[in-house]
């Protein structure tokens, strides 16, 4: 894997999980926990876009919004487990 590949994650990563946050709010997991959470949630996001079958776009604004639906996904799990 290339660096600018990394660096490409991360980027898109940081931008999707600052929107997940900001769409759910009341989880905060601090500058590397939001990357974390949008790669995450560019997996799941793909994956539960896959089994839909819906396409969001071309390019990196497909990798965001797919990576912030999944963050966002992702966040409110993580908010349902909390209130357990």
């Amino acid at each position: 894997m290339a660096l600018n590949s990394i660096i490409v994650w991360i980027i898109v990563g940081g931008v999707a999980g600052m929107i997940a946050g900001w769409l759910i709010g009341g989880v905060s997991t601090g500058c590397i926990g939001t990357v974390i959470i949008g790669i995450l949630g560019a997996f799941i996001g793909s994956w539960l876009l896959g089994l839909l079958n819906v396409s969001v776009g071309s390019g990196i604004v497909n990798d965001i919004i797919t990576a912030s639906i999944g963050a966002t996904v992702l966040l409110l799990g993580i908010r349902v487990l909390r209130r357990i």
